[in-house]
């Protein structure tokens, strides 16, 4: 086995990280190195400290949901619960209006698994949508969600996505996939898709050449091997993509947020340091070699530290949150700010901020 030292010099010269060697890199390496070499990696390639960030709207279809997360407090359980909803097309006009008021072009549509609601609601849901409002662009559901409509729709993975494109969805959310570990996610979300079918969604995703993005939250119950090997999961699957296809457009880490949630309950609560952060950040980086876009989850460990990302390998910032109500429900404030503070933070670290969209090309606003 080689040591850090060897591993990063075969980095620097263009090689792979195997799932051993990415272990003694997040156990071994200093972090100063790990973010030198990650942000060398960066800048390769994407030349001119350019800096990408996004408008969009997180709006939530329904806050009913079977899968019995235990990090997320913002669910209700059954279809008869009095305090769960789901969002009305009326709610929706009122949203994408201010959406498009602040220059947005997009709809991050997520929200729970509802026992009732299958792949007819929502492709009269995104239907209705496109409709009312043609120009906005639908980052909908994700890889658990996709899979939970199939089943109770009694729809294979590939008709489910190819009914929802038809639709209207534009895009696939890499939502859902927290540690991607079967045994660790029966844990965590008993009643959510286990590792394998996660995987098995996004690769239909890529045969259908539907844009998506990949995700990890860390910092609860998982190992250090474990967290390595949910990025080599990644890696390969985005090696396996058809040639042409869009694949992973971008990867974002970001960490557990206990706040009230059943997990804290058990004793599982919120660790990961700046530092914890920055090296994941780092380590996706360098493991990631096939993804272009790492993003900073400002949203859940504030400016400063997404700023400090951008010297760690991520070029990215995501969006300014027009509307978020999931982390915040673990206490988590300042989960939304405006496009002139995002503009004026991405400058303030030495970048140059420029609007994209979903599938990072420039917009003006």
């Amino acid at each position: 086995m080689r040591d850090w030292q060897e591993i990063i010099s075969d980095v620097e010269s263009g090689g792979r990280v195997s799932l051993e060697e990415g272990v003694t890199l997040m156990r071994d390496c200093p972090t100063d190195v790990l973010s030198a070499t990650a942000d060398n990696i960066r800048k390769r390639k994407h030349p001119g400290d350019i800096v990408t960030w996004q408008i969009d709207r997180n709006v939530n279809i329904t806050n009913v949901c079977v899968s019995g997360c235990k990090f997320c407090n913002f669910h209700v359980k059954g279809s008869k619960n009095p305090d769960g909803y789901i969002t009305t097309l009326e709610e929706y006009d009122a949203k994408i209006e201010r959406l498009l008021e602040l220059g947005g072009d997009q709809l991050l549509l997520q929200g729970g698994m509802h026992p009732r609601l299958d792949i007819t609601f929502y492709e009269t849901l995104f239907r209705e949508l496109k409709k009312r409002h043609p120009n906005v662009k639908l980052h909908a559901l994700g890889p658990p969600e996709v899979f939970h409509i199939a089943r109770i729709s009694k729809l294979s993975v590939g008709d489910t996505l190819r009914r929802l494109r038809e639709a209207g969805l534009d895009s696939l959310p890499g939502a859902g996939a927290e540690i991607l570990d079967t045994r660790l996610r029966r844990e965590i979300s008993p009643g959510k898709s286990n590792a394998e079918e996660w995987l098995e969604v996004m690769a239909e995703a890529h045969r259908q050449n539907l844009p998506t993005s990949a995700t990890m939250m860390f910092g609860h119950k998982e190992t250090t091997e474990q967290l390595v090997a949910h990025l080599v999961k990644i890696r390969e699957l985005q090696d396996a993509k058809p040639k042409e296809s869009y694949g992973f457009i971008a990867f974002i880490a970001w960490p557990y947020c206990s706040g009230g949630t059943v997990l804290e309950k058990e004793g599982v609560v919120s660790h990961t340091s700046q530092e914890d952060y920055l090296r994941v950040i780092a380590l996706s980086r360098i493991m990631l070699d096939n993804i272009d876009n790492i993003q900073a989850s400002w949203l859940t460990v504030g400016m400063e530290t997404g700023l400090k990302a951008l010297r760690c390998g991520a070029n990215d910032m995501g969006s300014i949150m027009i509307e978020e109500n999931v982390v915040s429900s673990t206490g988590v404030s300042g989960t939304t700010i405006d496009a002139e503070r995002m503009i004026e933070a991405i400058r303030s670290a030495g970048f140059t901020p420029r609007l994209r969209d979903q599938l990072y090309r420039e917009r003006k606003l």
